[in-house]
């Protein structure tokens, strides 16, 4: 006996996949909608540290990534001229034998999990969302966009940091809070010697790059940006390339006509977190992921916490005949790891944007990064 028997999650990213993918390795019945017809996840790379690559492992795709992504080892942290500030190791994370570290392009994780989501059974609705929920003691009656209406047991709000559901049905919540940073990626062929993840501390500017398949890397440059501001996007590869003339290192430099090309897939995304205190339920709906705990990339774990959480929410389900308690012990096990990560991140950026100690960044990146390995 399971704490629930249908299921609906709201919401096809990362989380919500994880969500439906693990629920339906308990046996239960899930129901996924998700508003975009083409189910298309954008976005340059991603990074994925050892917890991150644990969880995946939980679901049945670590080898997947292996296979379609860049497992690598250790995190090497210059100054912006080239000397050495630290090297973090990245030993597999507790209770497994996974990469401490790696990455792997964006569309192509979220393929791999939009895959094993259908091959689970999952009913996917694409194109669709809901328009209203009822509850009562005993379940939920949802109405969607398609005119049909279904009863659940539970529903899952996975749809994103902008959640629809947060604002809805939790309208005390503040909306996500811009963090002062900006963020860019791209997309380009790796040099032999980039062989993990590799970063330089420039001031009130970070660049780093890290290995997603056996050709290419990505790039990632946080720049201190005071307020939020619409950036032309015809002059993101020029400003991508006068951001990364402030790193003299020669690997750098070398790369700066690369981001110059279309192939590049240049991005910008304005930084912003969101932390929304436990309970994350009201009655038989229970949010997740981004909806709850948005958090910059300082610590790379964002998609990695969320796809966490829907593990174990699903879990406790499992493992409880009582839905209150299985959510009860769910939060228990989400809270602390959750703040951790968007605390510490915040951290992070509140150093860089301050021309802060890099030592005590490094300091704060390995000790995250430890807790982060430890159980989940």
């Amino acid at each position: 006996m399971t704490a629930v028997n249908k299921v609906l999650v709201i919401g096809g990213g990362f989380s919500g996949m994880a969500t439906a993918i693990k629920m339906r390795s308990h046996g239960i019945q899930v129901d996924l909608v998700e508003i975009d017809p083409e189910w298309c996840e954008l976005g340059a790379g991603i990074t994925i540290n050892g917890a991150s690559m644990r969880a995946l492992e939980n679901l049945g795709l670590y080898q997947q990534v292996v296979e379609q992504g860049c497992v690598t080892d250790g995190v090497a942290i210059h100054l912006a001229h080239g000397p050495l500030v630290m090297e973090l190791p990245t030993p597999s994370p507790v209770g497994s034998t996974v990469g401490g570290s790696g990455g792997i392009f964006r569309p192509t994780l979220a393929r791999i999990m939009s895959s094993a989501t259908l091959e689970s059974g999952v009913n996917v609705r694409l194109g669709c969302t809901y328009t209203d929920i009822q509850q009562t003691e005993s379940g939920a009656t949802v109405s969607f966009t398609d005119g049909s209406t279904q009863d659940y047991d539970l529903v899952v709000g996975a749809d994103g940091v902008h959640s629809k559901i947060r604002k809805e049905f939790f309208p005390e919540v503040a909306d996500p809070e811009y963090i002062g940073q900006g963020v860019w990626r791209a997309i380009m062929p790796r040099p032999a010697e980039i062989n993990r993840v590799t970063m330089w501390m420039g001031d009130h500017l970070k660049l780093g790059v890290n290995p997603v398949s056996d050709t290419h890397m990505y790039m990632f440059i946080t720049e201190d940006r005071p307020k939020k501001e619409h950036i032309d996007k015809a002059t993101w590869p020029q400003v991508f390339a006068s951001l990364m003339e402030n790193f003299p290192n020669p690997t750098v430099k070398a790369l700066i006509p690369h981001v110059l090309k279309e192939e590049a897939n240049i991005d910008y995304r304005p930084l912003a977190n969101l932390l929304v205190k436990t309970p994350w339920n009201k009655g038989r709906l229970v949010m997740i992921g981004d909806t709850v705990a948005a958090t910059t990339p300082h610590l790379a774990s964002g998609a990695g916490i969320g796809i966490e959480s829907g593990i174990v929410l699903a879990d406790e389900l499992a493992a409880n005949t009582n839905l209150q308690a299985a959510l009860d012990t769910f939060h228990e096990r989400r809270w602390e790891r959750c703040r951790m990560v968007v605390e510490n991140s915040a951290r992070l950026c509140h150093i860089e944007i301050n021309g802060g100690d890099k030592a005590e960044h490094s300091k704060i990146m390995g000790q995250s990064l430890g807790a982060l390995a430890q159980p989940i």
